[in-house]
């Protein structure tokens, strides 16, 4: 699995970063990084979670 942002979308809201911050970190100008592109499986659960409370639905999961 891949973690993939469409970054025309995010906002730097933090919904991901809350969720699962060994995945997503924003800086100090808001700007989301991705720390981990690709999780391991067993991670699949809350990387979904966080993916999913993305408001504005700048995150997708791509297998």
């Amino acid at each position: 699995m891949r973690i993939h942002v469409d970054r025309d979308r995010c906002e730097g809201l933090g919904m991901c970063e809350a969720m699962a911050h060994e995945f997503f970190e924003l800086d100090d100008d808001d700007v989301m990084h991705l720390r981990d592109e690709t999780p391991a499986e067993e991670h699949r659960g809350q990387v979904a979670a966080a993916v999913a409370s993305c408001p504005v639905l700048a995150l997708s999961l791509v297998d």
